[in-house]
């Protein structure tokens, strides 16, 4: 029997890999992975139900989907997210009437009832606190996340999320970049909106987060349809697929769960 004799400074270096590997914070918050994925989805529109959560429940991923409370498919297709919600999936906030800023460049699609320029923060989180409500409704829960609907942050000069930091586990925004665990910031969690690109981009992001152990976030509207803002149905189950198939390396779970991980991380370093 031939026996191959590893060599001494070869079995060092691979402990040492071993160790780095162990000691690097994000290994550890992202439950043990290379980094953390979560799959956001806006609007509660007819294909989140038709396309997308067929497309996650096949493959035992789990998603969030913020809900606009007065989407017409919330009422029509009520017992399909709580179904969705029993099988794992977030049902997250994204507003009672969705508001957006009117006064903002590009912002002719924005109603003069809906036009967050006008609301009082007091009307603002009366209507997102509303929303929660019905969401329990929904869900019979009392953790979840809420996003910015359009990203706006402020009325006038008032960020109206501070009064709402206890309602939520955190709050996605629309800004793009991969944060570390340290850098992910709670009340406005950075994402990639996807629009029209490809797999290999989607995944290609992944890939960054896996190298560099940080978090990253999926902005979806459409998914093979259903809105202005749309990602093919096949780009999509490619980047499901890859998530899928390196599941061992890469923790994908709802916003809320990330959260809640990132709030506990945040909080014991800065009791350090």
């Amino acid at each position: 029997m031939n026996i191959k004799i590893i060599p001494l400074a070869t079995v060092l270096l691979i402990a040492g890999l071993f160790a780095k590997a162990q000691n690097t914070p994000g290994i550890k918050v992202w439950n043990n992975k290379q980094c953390a994925v979560v799959l956001t989805y806006d609007d509660a529109i007819d294909v989140d139900l038709d396309n997308v959560i067929p497309a996650l429940d096949s493959l035992n991923l789990k998603g969030t989907f913020y809900i606009i409370g007065s989407s017409p498919v919330v009422n029509k297709r009520l017992d399909e997210w709580r179904l969705a919600a029993k099988h794992g999936h977030e049902l997250g906030n994204h507003a009672l009437f969705h508001p957006c800023d009117g006064s903002l460049p590009g912002r002719s699609f924005v109603t003069a009832d809906n036009d967050l320029s006008k609301y009082t923060v007091s009307r603002a989180v009366s209507e997102i606190r509303v929303n929660n409500t019905l969401l329990k409704a929904i869900d019979g829960k009392d953790k979840r996340t809420f996003a910015y609907p359009c990203g706006d942050l402020k009325i006038g000069d008032v960020y109206f999320y501070n009064e709402l930091k206890k309602d939520f586990a955190g709050a996605r925004g629309v800004s793009s970049g991969l944060q570390t665990a340290a850098e992910v910031k709670l009340d406005n969690i950075d994402c990639y909106a996807i629009s029209g690109q490809s797999a290999d981009y989607m995944i290609d992001l992944v890939k960054k987060a896996q190298q560099a152990h940080t978090l990253l976030v999926f902005l979806f509207h459409g998914v093979g349809g259903g809105h202005s803002i749309n990602e093919s149905l096949d780009a999509h189950s490619k980047l499901l697929h890859y998530l899928k198939d390196h599941e061992k390396e890469i923790w994908i779970a709802p916003m809320v769960d990330v959260a809640e991980k990132v709030s506990a991380y945040q909080a014991e370093n800065r009791a350090k």
